[in-house]
């Protein structure tokens, strides 16, 4: 086996880091989700806006390099993903999310697993928690638990969450491509990379993220600020809210404003490590509102047991060579200061 399940096996997290809050039996923010003002205030740079690109636009492979290393995050528009099966999606995760308490947790992650409901994984790096509940989907652990909370209605729930990490796993595949070509490298180096990625077992996962409706939005954060592991990640946010915010050098937080029918793409820190440091693996962080919000998170990456190192045609490498399965327990153990513990 070598999925992220593997991965996280010899990091447990307590289980106070995995139960989420019971947001619907409190009123007010409780002081262990209250967060330093600061932290949780809305981005007022609305005047700069992170790129968006047409995926059939004859100049989409220049434009997704160039976003890839100026900004780490873009929007992509004509993807190929049907807006039905976006709002299938993000259906089936308001119907998980909208279970009590008591049923959700029959399929809270364990403390040494990755898949299952739960709080964020990097819960445990924070001395305050977040308002946010989650539920994680690798390969086909969706199976299990959807028998779990559905018995005799699972079926649907399944065939969802199958045909979207499919379409999901073709789109990232064909971002890489783009996103490695810009490199100039050689069809050697993108094809091994892109191959890798694309196995059948690879690091992929799915993430539902619920953001419940918040009392006092000011002294609550939904997620704390963050980059993503793996290769890309690629996000479907609902349509009525900017709660993504991303950290730019020299400016500030910006709002990744919903386009219509976009999605949202950003770098992850393996693809950092690949580009050589060109492609800058995103910080952002998520803000909550009086009303719930959900998303639904792609998470695209090879097995935990390639190798991952700065491509052939780099002549001064800062990064060493090491298994995905490393680097994610390193990151597991320093969350944003895992790169520094493989520069050269």
């Amino acid at each position: 086996m070598s999925d992220l399940s593997e991965a996280y096996r010899d990091y447990p997290v307590h289980l106070q880091h995995i139960i989420p809050l019971d947001f619907h039996t409190v009123d007010s923010v409780p002081e262990s989700h209250e967060w330093p003002h600061s932290d949780c205030l809305k981005a007022v740079i609305d005047e700069i806006s992170i790129p968006v690109i047409d995926l059939m636009d004859p100049s989409a492979e220049k434009l997704v390099g160039h976003a890839s290393e100026n900004w780490g995050i873009f929007q992509v528009t004509n993807h190929g993903v049907p807006l039905s099966m976006l709002m299938d999606v993000e259906c089936e995760a308001r119907r998980l999310f909208l279970l009590p308490i008591e049923e959700k947790l029959k399929v809270l992650r364990s403390p040494e697993g990755a898949t299952g409901y739960g709080a964020a994984r990097i819960s445990p790096f924070f001395s305050k928690f977040m308002w946010h509940e989650g539920f994680t989907i690798i390969g086909s652990s969706s199976l299990d638990h959807a028998k779990e909370l559905w018995p005799h209605e699972h079926k649907r729930f399944c065939d969802v969450i199958d045909e979207y990490q499919k379409k999901m796993k073709e789109l990232a595949h064909k971002l890489l491509l783009l996103i490695l070509k810009s490199l100039e490298i050689s069809e050697e180096d993108i094809t091994s990379c892109a191959a890798s990625a694309c196995e059948s077992n690879g690091a992929g996962a799915l993430q539902f993220n619920s953001y419940p409706c918040c009392p006092n939005p000011s002294r609550a954060i939904g997620l704390a600020p963050h980059t993503d592991s793996l290769l890309l990640t690629i996000l479907n946010q609902t349509q009525d809210s900017s709660a993504l915010q991303i950290f730019r050098d020299g400016v500030g937080w910006i709002p990744v404003d919903p386009v219509r029918d976009a999605l949202v793409v950003n770098v992850g820190d393996l693809l950092h490590i690949l580009s050589n440091g060109k492609f800058p693996s995103v910080y952002h962080r998520v803000i909550v509102s009086e009303k719930h919000r959900i998303s639904v998170a792609y998470f695209y990456g090879p097995r935990t047991d390639s190798q991952v190192a700065p491509l052939s045609r780099i002549e001064v490498p800062i990064y060493r060579s090491l298994s995905v399965k490393e680097f994610i327990s390193i990151k597991a153990k320093h969350l944003e200061k895992a790169l520094s513990f493989i520069r050269i």
